[in-house]
Order: C-alpha cells, then structure tokens, then sequence
C-alpha cells in the first residue's frame, strides 16, 4: 500500500506540462490512451477529457525588465510611451529593475514590449 500512495501523492504533485509528458509516454511506448485520467490529475481543469491539452497553451505573458542597460534615458523613454505612464513613474519602474513592467498580456503584446526595449538597450524577458 505504501508504494501505491507514493505514486499517487506523485501523480498529484505533477505540473500540467508533466502529466502532458506522461500522457505521450503511456501513449506512445505502452499503447494506452489516459484521456480519461488526465483531467483527474489536473486538478481544477473542470471541462472534460479536453481539458489538460488546453491547459498546456500558455496564452498569457508576464513581461519583466532584468536591466535598464547602458542607455538608461532611453529605456525610460520607451516604457514611458509603451505602457501610457508619467516620466516620473517609468523612471522609477526603470531603477527598480528586475520589475514586472505588464501582467496577463498576449503573446504577441509581450513580444512587442521586448523588442522594443531591447531596441533601447534593455534586457527583458518574458515569462
């Protein structure tokens, strides 16, 4: 009993990225379709067998300034226009790096944001 309690606090434990993965490999390498298992171990899926393969897609970004670089100035100038902020605000938002500059937006928005601020000088990253 102690090893089927084992997996199974391993089973819940699992990210949905993970149970993705174990999803392929029962598939694949041992012929067995776990659709039905996979939105029990996604907890809080709530939507059926589709659930987990929905849940893998990333659809929101959080976009954070690692560094202002060499051109400082520049940099705050930027975030001032991308993200509709006073001067004061963006320069303060700049010494503050690392910070979050937006929160929960697409991809394609994120990906804007850190072009143009490595244009700039900047160091982001999105996550």
């Amino acid at each position: 009993m102690a090893d089927i309690k084992a997996l199974a606090n391993t089973l819940v434990g699992l990210t949905v990225k993970e149970v993705n993965e174990l999803a392929t490999e029962l598939k694949d390498v041992h012929g067995i379709e776990p659709a039905a298992a996979a939105p029990v171990m996604v907890s809080g899926g709530g939507g059926g067998g589709e659930a987990a393969p929905a849940a893998v897609e990333q659809t929101e970004f959080k976009v954070t300034l690692d560094s202002s670089g060499a051109s400082k100035l520049n940099v705050v100038k930027v975030v001032k226009e991308l993200l509709g902020l006073g001067l004061k605000e963006a320069k303060d938002l700049v010494d503050a790096a690392p910070s979050t500059l937006k929160e929960s937006t697409s991809k394609d928005d994120a990906n804007n944001i850190k072009t143009t601020l490595e244009a700039a000088g900047a160091t982001v990253s999105v996550k």
